[in-house]
Protein backbone atom coordinates (compact mmCIF):
# COMPACT_ATOMS: atom_id res chain seq x y z
CA UNK A 1 0.00 0.00 0.00
CA UNK A 2 0.91 3.28 -1.30
CA UNK A 3 0.24 6.68 0.73
CA UNK A 4 0.82 10.01 -1.11
CA UNK A 5 0.25 13.14 1.46
CA UNK A 6 -0.81 16.38 -0.39
CA UNK A 7 0.34 18.13 2.47
CA UNK A 8 -1.26 22.00 1.28
CA UNK A 9 -4.63 20.21 0.41
CA UNK A 10 -4.62 18.64 3.61
CA UNK A 11 -3.93 22.01 5.11
CA UNK A 12 -6.68 23.70 2.78
CA UNK A 13 -9.69 21.10 3.43
CA UNK A 14 -8.84 21.81 7.01
CA UNK A 15 -8.55 25.47 6.60
CA UNK A 16 -11.99 25.99 4.98
CA UNK A 17 -14.07 23.69 7.48
CA UNK A 18 -12.41 25.79 10.22
CA UNK A 19 -13.43 28.92 8.43
CA UNK A 20 -17.03 27.17 7.82
CA UNK A 21 -17.00 26.54 11.82
CA UNK A 22 -16.31 29.83 12.55
CA UNK A 23 -18.45 31.47 10.64
CA UNK A 24 -21.35 29.27 11.69
CA UNK A 25 -20.50 29.88 15.64
CA UNK A 26 -20.56 33.85 14.38
CA UNK A 27 -23.95 33.46 12.82
CA UNK A 28 -25.31 32.04 16.10
CA UNK A 29 -23.21 34.08 18.27
CA UNK A 30 -24.88 37.39 15.91
CA UNK A 31 -28.35 35.61 16.12
CA UNK A 32 -28.12 36.22 20.15
CA UNK A 33 -26.46 38.84 20.60
CA UNK A 34 -29.06 40.80 18.15
CA UNK A 35 -31.86 40.02 20.21
CA UNK A 36 -30.37 41.17 23.39
CA UNK A 37 -29.25 44.44 21.24
CA UNK A 38 -30.82 47.76 22.94
CA UNK A 39 -33.78 48.38 21.13
CA UNK A 40 -35.92 51.63 20.46
CA UNK A 41 -36.03 51.68 17.00
CA UNK A 42 -34.21 48.16 15.64
CA UNK A 43 -31.17 50.19 13.86
CA UNK A 44 -28.49 49.05 16.43
CA UNK A 45 -30.16 45.33 15.76
CA UNK A 46 -30.00 45.38 12.27
CA UNK A 47 -26.35 46.64 12.11
CA UNK A 48 -25.01 43.40 13.74
CA UNK A 49 -22.71 41.70 10.64
CA UNK A 50 -20.19 39.39 10.74
CA UNK A 51 -16.43 39.95 8.94
CA UNK A 52 -14.61 37.10 7.13
CA UNK A 53 -10.76 36.90 7.20
CA UNK A 54 -9.52 34.11 4.65
CA UNK A 55 -6.04 34.77 5.10
CA UNK A 56 -5.98 34.52 8.89
CA UNK A 57 -9.16 31.85 9.41
CA UNK A 58 -10.33 34.48 11.54
CA UNK A 59 -14.27 36.18 11.91
CA UNK A 60 -15.87 38.89 13.79
CA UNK A 61 -18.94 39.72 14.99
CA UNK A 62 -19.68 43.71 15.27
CA UNK A 63 -22.72 46.34 15.58
CA UNK A 64 -21.61 48.84 13.09
CA UNK A 65 -23.16 52.23 14.56
CA UNK A 66 -21.58 55.06 15.91
CA UNK A 67 -23.44 54.61 19.77
CA UNK A 68 -22.86 50.59 19.18
CA UNK A 69 -20.06 50.26 22.06
CA UNK A 70 -21.33 52.88 24.53
CA UNK A 71 -24.89 51.13 24.13
CA UNK A 72 -22.37 47.81 25.01
CA UNK A 73 -20.95 49.31 27.85
CA UNK A 74 -22.65 51.47 29.40
CA UNK A 75 -24.52 49.96 32.72
CA UNK A 76 -26.41 52.69 34.30
CA UNK A 77 -28.54 52.65 31.02
CA UNK A 78 -32.47 51.36 31.53
CA UNK A 79 -33.70 49.11 28.21
CA UNK A 80 -36.56 47.08 27.61
CA UNK A 81 -37.08 43.50 28.93
CA UNK A 82 -34.45 41.54 27.29
CA UNK A 83 -32.55 43.79 25.81
CA UNK A 84 -29.01 44.81 27.51
CA UNK A 85 -26.01 46.71 28.10
CA UNK A 86 -23.19 43.90 27.35
CA UNK A 87 -25.28 42.82 24.57
CA UNK A 88 -22.32 41.18 22.47
CA UNK A 89 -19.44 40.28 25.45
CA UNK A 90 -22.30 38.17 27.29
CA UNK A 91 -23.40 35.91 24.60
CA UNK A 92 -20.16 35.80 23.58
CA UNK A 93 -19.06 33.92 27.37
CA UNK A 94 -22.45 31.90 27.49
CA UNK A 95 -22.35 30.50 24.23
CA UNK A 96 -18.42 29.53 24.26
CA UNK A 97 -19.64 25.65 24.67
CA UNK A 98 -22.19 25.98 21.82
CA UNK A 99 -20.29 27.29 19.10
CA UNK A 100 -17.31 25.41 20.23
CA UNK A 101 -19.51 22.65 18.91
CA UNK A 102 -20.77 24.06 15.71
CA UNK A 103 -17.00 24.48 14.74
CA UNK A 104 -15.76 21.28 16.05
CA UNK A 105 -19.10 19.61 14.24
CA UNK A 106 -17.79 21.80 11.03
CA UNK A 107 -14.49 19.97 10.89
CA UNK A 108 -15.93 16.90 11.21
CA UNK A 109 -14.86 15.84 15.24
CA UNK A 110 -17.47 16.45 17.29
CA UNK A 111 -17.08 17.63 21.00
CA UNK A 112 -18.12 14.95 23.55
Amino acid sequence: MELEWDNAHVQAVLSEASLDGLRLAAEHLLQVSSSRAPLEEGDLERSGDIDTDEVEIAVSVYFDRPYAVRQHEELTWRHDAGRTAKYLEDPMNEEAETMAAIIAKAAGHPLS
